[in-house]
């Protein structure tokens, strides 16, 4: 206990320098953190898939479509449990700049993504009527929609205005969920293209399949598209979550330098704070050489300095981390205002902090390495000398 209070009255004895050090430490950590949740935001599609459903997909191009003569082939498939379907619809509400995921969807769609809840009332309504449609929470408070508002979508792939009854406002079952997302009803999206254009009626973007978990998805992704081989419209199939990771792989530099960043932050840190600990225990010889003459081993002088470091980096540390949850909250907030489209989900992970708090702690370890060695290295008479 009495070197617990001597490692606390060390760390103070310099109160400002001190202060500043830990606000030194919790700006850089808040950095590192906000780097490390941006990049856990991107991948959050990627990490809320689920491993037991595959996408169906043209092999040429995304925007290439499926016939919807395939649907009852590929439910024949082995291990194929359920078989749904989406388009792309690229509409907006009121200003162009208004951008969010918009989707046509048959019905089984919402069986096949449980982490969508909607309240079975509102779900029922929505599957009575052609032209309802479901959105996310987060959609609805950005524009401010309620429940059975009539809403009116520009199309850009589709041309002309669309109205819809919102009929259902889900919520995510989970963290990750996106909260952003519009869905119509692909059975009305169809009756409108075939009026316009005909050609281009009874064709679906892409399939979702609901596989068993025992069955080998990579054995299901085989079979599909061996039996569309060589047709004229062949199929990529793959799970979901590499459905997502392609297009998070568009941004893989990016991402990649941002990664290369938070470590580099960390660095920064690990220099702020050795450079705190050597002034210290320069500062400090003559103490060391009196505390050796006085009989403490070189454990108790490493405890010392080891403890005063660590003190600092886990100041620091807790400052930080109550700046990250302050500001990312924020952020949260302005992000889904702003920029819900491209970061519908902005959370704080547990295992960002776990790595700003195993960054603190290393950084506390290491800063104390080189004043230890020297204090204990140090003979007793060069310490007496030593002024300042």
């Amino acid at each position: 206990m009495k070197v617990l209070k001597l490692i606390f009255k060390n760390a103070m004895r310099h109160k400002l320098r001190t202060i500043l050090t830990m606000l030194g430490l919790a700006v850089a950590l808040l950095a590192f953190g906000l780097i490390r949740t941006v990049i856990s935001s991107w991948y959050a599609g990627v990490e809320a898939s689920a491993q037991n459903r595959l996408v169906v997909r043209s092999a040429v191009s995304l925007i290439q479509p499926l016939p919807l003569a395939y649907r009852e082939q590929l439910k024949k498939v082995p291990g194929v449990k359920a078989v749904g379907s989406a388009n792309w619809v690229g509409a907006y509400h009121g200003d162009p700049n208004n951008f969010f995921a918009n989707f046509a969807v048959d019905e089984i769609y919402l069986e096949m993504y449980p982490e969508l809840v909607v309240p079975p009332e509102q779900k029922e309504v929505y599957l009575r009527e052609r032209n309802a449609c479901i959105v996310g929470k987060k959609l609805a408070d950005r524009f401010g929609w309620k429940l059975d508002q009539t809403v009116t979508l520009t199309g850009t792939i589709y041309y002309g205005e669309w109205e819809f009854v919102i009929r259902g406002i889900y919520t995510g079952g989970q963290p990750s969920t996106d909260e952003t997302q519009f869905l119509m009803h692909w059975e009305y999206l169809n009756e409108k293209v075939r009026e316009a254009s005909p050609g281009q009626a009874d064709n679906v973007g892409w399939y979702m399949l609901l596989i068993d978990n025992q069955t080998n998805p990579a054995a299901v992704s085989d079979a599909v598209d061996a039996m569309f081989k060589n047709s004229f419209a062949e199929t990529k199939t793959e799970t979901e979550g590499a459905f997502q990771q392609s297009f998070v792989s568009m941004s893989g530099a990016i991402l990649a330098a941002m990664e290369a960043i938070s470590f580099v932050v960390v660095f920064i840190v690990l220099l702020v704070l050795a450079n705190t600990m050597a002034m210290t225990a320069r500062e400090r010889m003559a103490e060391y050489a009196v505390l050796k003459t006085l009989g403490f081993r070189p454990f108790h002088i490493i405890s010392l300095i080891g403890g005063e470091s660590l003190l600092i980096a886990m100041g620091g540390f807790v400052l930080g981390l109550s700046l990250m949850i302050y500001v990312c909250n924020g952020f949260a907030t302005f992000l889904t205002s702003n920029l819900g489209n491209f970061f519908p989900v902005f959370e704080l992970k547990n295992l960002t902090v776990f790595l700003a708090f195993l960054s603190a702690l290393l950084v506390g370890l290491f800063a104390a390495l080189f004043p230890a060695w020297r204090a204990v290295r140090m003979r007793i008479a060069d310490g007496l000398h030593r002024v300042g």
